[in-house]
């Protein structure tokens, strides 16, 4: 391109390169690229000259060249497709004419900060340093699938996508507004206060660092928020008050620091808010949420720490297979109960085995008993009716051995009722002259214990009413004793 074809706001680039000058055509310092395509020839340069410049444009010995451009109307499509560019590039506060086309470009430095662009497309892009979108508004996708980025890929306060008028019918496989799958990110993800409307796609993706998306809003209602099936993290994944309208979806996803959810609301209703299964993550924080609209499905995944008031549980839940060690804030067991009869697929033992395991983790045996008896009286309810009888009086007498000291309270009723009437009205011996002193506790006790023996019953033979009394404290006496035998040897299985 010749010197003599550029216009006087190209010239002036054009001169400001080889020395990585900045060239601001702003009117005010806080100005943005919205509203940039009124703007007038004196801030307006062809994308091709910008172009030709990274790819060869003039060099001073001794400095470093670069594109440096402020509120500029870029017009035409700055194309580096499969390009290798040494020069940083930053177009901060631009208004794109066309989307930029970065497919499979090797760049040093890439920003486009507080820019208003149509989309961008940098599938299997290179950057060296990092890639800049933050406080853009970009009207189409943006797709960054298999992208290679050494540093930090940052999107702080973007919004990205169009809202839904509700005058056209929507697309049945719209295309995500946000396409980072199957990318590699050196260091962070930082998209905190992003807007998306439409999916954010983060599938496949491996970031060394971490991925923040405090106060996002991710919204897709009635289809998938963010997409991020097996997302693989160095540390966290943060979404603190962040607004996720559509299903959030972290299968297989591996995050060995924190999952930091607190204070999001998630909606969905009528299908999934949030699901992540078969995932591996180190601590889960679901504080201060308020009640998810929507199922949440934490089958087959493990958690070091579970961070999620009972309050924050939906209606429907799956959690078959879920394992963590600690269950965060520390509860009555009868507070955390009632979340397992939401389970969809009805009663799930590994459910109650899983919660009682945290209560002894935390050294709260009580509660970790009271679980154990709440899932014997759930596992009760799948049974015939005729085969609830046997548990219905396990758990009378002695709480299905979880509460021995019903057993001693029975004995002692038994006992006091057979020491008031046979002291009042003492059976007639059996041999006269040959039988011991009458003890009418001893007796009762005789009666009721079926092994120990301490020859009162032998002696004496009771009749009328009291004969029925002897025979209730004789079978009553059997069924404690079996009852207790089956409830110690259930807890010492357990043991």
């Amino acid at each position: 391109m010749e010197i003599n074809d550029l216009t006087p706001a190209e010239l002036r680039v054009w001169e400001a390169f080889p020395n990585g000058e900045g060239v601001d055509f702003r009117a005010h310092p806080d100005e943005t690229g919205a509203g940039g395509e009124t703007w007038g020839a004196e801030r307006t340069v062809r994308a091709e000259v910008l172009t030709a410049l990274l790819l060869s444009g003039p060099n001073t010995g001794g400095r470093v060249a670069g594109l440096n451009i402020r509120g500029a109307r870029i017009t035409g499509k700055l194309n580096l497709r499969y390009a290798a560019v040494e020069h940083p590039i930053r177009l901060r506060a631009c208004w794109f004419e066309r989307k930029p086309l970065l497919y499979s470009a090797q760049l040093r430095y890439f920003a486009l900060n507080d820019s208003t662009l149509p989309g961008l497309t940098a599938n299997s892009v290179s950057v060296d340093v990092a890639l800049k979108l933050s406080c853009c508004r970009i009207t189409g996708p943006v797709r960054l699938a298999g992208a290679r980025i050494s540093g930090g890929l940052f999107l702080r306060r973007a919004v990205i996508g169009t809202p839904p008028t509700g005058d056209e019918p929507p697309e049945e496989t719209p295309e995500p507004p946000l396409l980072v799958s199957h990318a590699v990110i050196g260091t962070d993800v930082i998209a905190m206060e992003i807007t998306v409307h439409g999916q954010t796609r983060l599938n496949g993706t491996t970031v060394a660092g971490k991925v923040n998306l405090d106060g996002a809003r991710l919204l897709a209602p009635g289809a998938t928020a963010l997409h991020a099936e097996t997302l693989t993290v160095g540390t966290d994944v943060r979404a603190m008050r962040a607004q996720l309208h559509g299903r959030v979806n972290l299968t297989g996803s591996r995050i060995p620091g924190q999952l930091n959810l607190a204070y999001a609301r998630f909606v969905n209703p009528g299908g999934v808010a949030l699901r992540a299964s078969s995932c591996v993550i180190g601590e889960v924080w679901l504080r201060s949420c308020d009640t998810v609209q929507g199922s949440v499905n934490l089958r087959r995944s493990q958690f070091d720490m579970l961070h999620m008031p009972p309050e924050t549980w939906p209606e429907k839940i799956r959690i078959d297979g879920l394992t963590y060690r600690t269950l965060v804030p520390h509860l009555p067991a009868d507070q955390r109960l009632p979340a397992l009869e939401r389970e969809e697929a009805g009663y799930l033992p590994y459910a109650y085995e899983q919660l009682a395991a945290a209560y002894r983790t935390a050294g709260d045996e009580a509660a970790a008993r009271t679980v154990q008896l709440a899932k014997l009286r759930r596992h009760r309810r799948t049974q015939p009716r005729h085969a609830r009888v046997w548990g219905l009086l396990q758990d009378a007498t002695v709480g299905y051995g979880f509460r021995p000291l019903r057993a001693a309270g029975w004995l002692l009723a038994l006992l006091m009722t057979g020491w008031i009437a046979y002291g009042l009205q003492p059976p007639r011996p059996i041999k006269e002259g040959e039988a011991p002193d009458f003890n009418p506790v001893f007796y009762t006790l005789d009666l009721m214990l079926p092994i120990i023996g301490f020859g009162q019953e032998q002696a004496f033979a009771p009749s009328g009413w009291y004969q029925w009394l002897s025979y209730l404290l004789i079978v009553t006496g059997w069924v404690l004793a079996t009852t207790t035998a089956a409830g110690v040897s259930r807890s010492l299985q357990r043991q």
